[in-house]
């Protein structure tokens, strides 16, 4: 029978190998570790439902986009609508900071709106009578409280497309004020 070797060479080597043996059997629980959690992971995400596209934001953005489009022919107004139709882009990359610019922008809609009828308002010069809408082909004779009623409600329905619970799942979770990433 040898005797073992007490020299400071094999205490050295043999700890190095325990240390690599031991690093290796780390390494290969991290591992197992990390694939179990990374499937565990991989069942959350498959189980939780993926966020749809709502049809009443399709349908507001549709809006938008029409409306920005005719100013640009128009000429009018056109630094707000190339704002408007990238508001548009932002929303349908699901940033939050685009539910942030619809929620302010159509808030601000819905006030400037209501305050129509007592800016508009003018005493001196109040024609008494029906408004002429002329919308291409279609000429209505319309009263101005009818005008303003069909203004407020769309600026209302806007509203409350951009605060309904299906409109917010839509956009990612984190918060993100960079529009254009």
């Amino acid at each position: 029978m040898k005797p073992e070797s007490t020299s400071p060479r094999a205490t050295d080597s043999d700890s190095a190998s325990s240390a690599d043996n031991n690093l290796n059997s780390t390494a290969a629980a991290l591992t197992t570790a990390t694939a179990a959690e990374l499937s565990t992971l991989e069942q959350q995400a498959a189980s939780q439902p993926k966020p749809v596209l709502a049809k009443r934001l399709i349908a507001l953005m549709v809006f938008f986009t029409v409306i920005s489009v005719s100013g640009l022919i128009a000429k009018q107004g056109v630094l707000f609508c190339i704002l408007t139709l990238l508001m548009v882009l932002a929303v349908f990359g699901r940033q939050r900071s685009a539910l942030y610019l619809l929620r302010l922008y159509t808030i601000s809609q819905l006030a400037l709106v209501s305050a129509l009828p007592v800016l508009l308002y003018d005493p001196d010069n109040l024609i008494v009578g029906p408004t002429l809408v002329d919308l291409g082909l279609l000429q209505l004779k319309l009263p101005d409280w009818m005008i303003f009623s069909i203004l407020i409600s769309l600026a209302l329905l806007q509203v409350w497309v951009s605060f309904d619970a299906k409109v917010k799942a839509w956009f990612k979770p984190r918060m993100n004020f960079n529009i254009m990433s």
